[in-house]
């Protein structure tokens, strides 16, 4: 038996972010999804710089029994030019991506996996996640304090624990080896389709729309629909069994790029109509029609012998400035005794520390204070990506989520990705590697 794969990929910018951080790749033996961050500055580069490593295992040099080596040897790779171009140019600082791939070899798929980009295997019209995710909430998850369906909506969601970055020299991503048994299909995807659309609505698309395309479309504008918090990338393949195909219904034989790694990384949304899409456009929209109020309503200068206003006009403006000061605070106590029901963890001087209030100063005054101190140092922990995420504070939902989370910091160890030698290379598609932050 024979097999091969037909596939499609798809990816937007979203309707909140200004740019898009994702790529992914689709070819004949390659799938992978590599979601960046970093901030504006690097996130895009992480990713497509991930891609561009991992892209020329797209052949068929490579059997069965070092499939896996060869996906340790291109993450490999991308750490040593990720590390390479934070040196290079100190604006990409903490820039690191998730990492997805799997990687065909005969009727094998080995996968690679960091961070909270997901896989999916749909068989027998039954979906399963066959990733875990990299995350805080998840160890939550796995010592029983959460359950998954409260994970989904935990603020702390987005917290991974486990990247492709300069911050870790050496991580240990999951590795794993599956049949590719005809029929199956495969998801891969970032957080900003699993994060906004149930995995029942992703279960039943694609048990319903048979075309890998349609189906890819279809799973982009649900997330879009959903808000388009985050960008959006989808990588969905079928699994064929080639002697058995239908004349026309071959497999997918040109590989495709898209995201930032694409030249098309600065697309604009692809959004059909919606209350998200129509509310992000009136959003875009505001700030040129307040800028065409403000002009309309501006009253023309007044001429010397206009008259001076009235000692009872003067007394309205009066009584008008005391109510709004009033208004004003009565908003300030209502708003700071708010922030004073917020936590985070963040540091004071080189301890771990956990703060009630949020990470900011009205004027000369703190609007947080350290509640708990836990005598970790900052140096002590093992992950320099969750440093640098300590250093720029993590909320949480409460003091015992706060606790939670130090908890976890404490624990967290970083393992060895041993050195292997350099994949042999194949023909690939062209990748464009961002080579800044994209304007």
């Amino acid at each position: 038996m024979t097999v091969a794969l037909r596939y499609a990929a798809r990816s937007d910018v979203g309707l909140v972010r200004s740019n898009n951080q994702d790529s992914a790749y689709a070819g004949p033996h390659l799938l992978m999804v590599a979601d960046g961050m970093g901030g504006h500055a690097g996130g895009d580069v992480a990713s497509s710089v991930a891609v561009a490593a991992f892209a020329p295992l797209d052949g068929e040099s490579h059997g069965p029994d070092d499939a896996l080596d060869e996906l340790e040897t291109a993450l490999a790779n991308a750490r040593d030019e990720i590390i390479a171009r934070s040196d290079a140019d100190p604006d990409l600082g903490g820039m690191g991506t998730t990492v997805l791939a799997i990687l065909r070899a005969g009727n094998k798929l080995a996968m690679v996996h960091l961070g909270d980009s997901r896989g999916y295997l749909m068989r027998d019209g039954v979906l399963t996640q066959v990733t875990t995710d990299h995350t805080f909430v998840q160890h939550l998850v796995d010592i029983g304090r959460i359950t998954p369906e409260e994970a989904e909506h935990h603020p702390q969601r987005s917290v991974v624990m486990r990247v492709l970055g300069d911050f870790d020299p050496e991580v240990t991503p999951d590795l794993s080896v599956r049949e590719a048994r005809p029929g199956d299909r495969w998801l891969l995807c970032s957080d900003g389709l699993s994060g906004f659309v149930s995995a029942e609505t992703i279960e039943e698309t694609m048990a319903t729309i048979d075309d890998v395309d349609a189906c890819a479309d279809r799973l982009v504008q649900l997330a879009l629909r959903a808000g388009g918090g985050d960008n959006i990338t989808v990588v969905l393949a079928d699994v064929i069994e080639l002697d058995a195909v239908a004349d026309g219904a071959g497999p997918t034989t040109n590989a495709t790029v898209v995201g930032a790694a694409a030249l098309s990384r600065n697309a604009p949304t692809a959004a059909a109509d919606g209350p998200a899409a129509r509310a992000a456009g009136l959003t875009r929209a505001a700030p040129v029609e307040e800028a065409s109020d403000e002009q309309a309503a501006e009253p023309p200068p007044a001429d010397d012998d206009d008259e001076q206003p009235t000692p009872p006009r003067r007394w309205r403006s009066v009584v008008a400035w005391v109510v709004v000061a009033a208004v004003v605070l009565g908003g300030a106590a209502i708003a700071y005794g708010w922030t004073q029901t917020q936590y985070y963890v963040g540091v004071d001087g080189q301890e771990v520390v956990i703060f009630r209030g949020i990470p900011q100063d009205l004027g000369p005054v703190p609007l947080s204070s350290v509640v708990e101190r836990t005598g970790t140092s900052l140096d002590d922990l093992a992950s320099g990506y969750l440093r640098a995420r300590v250093e720029q504070t993590i909320h949480a939902e409460s003091l015992d989520d706060a606790r939670d989370l130090v908890a976890m910091l404490e624990e967290d160890t970083v393992g060895t990705v041993p050195p292997k030698s350099s994949p042999s290379s194949s023909p690939s598609p062209s990748v464009s590697v961002t080579p800044t932050a994209a304007p």
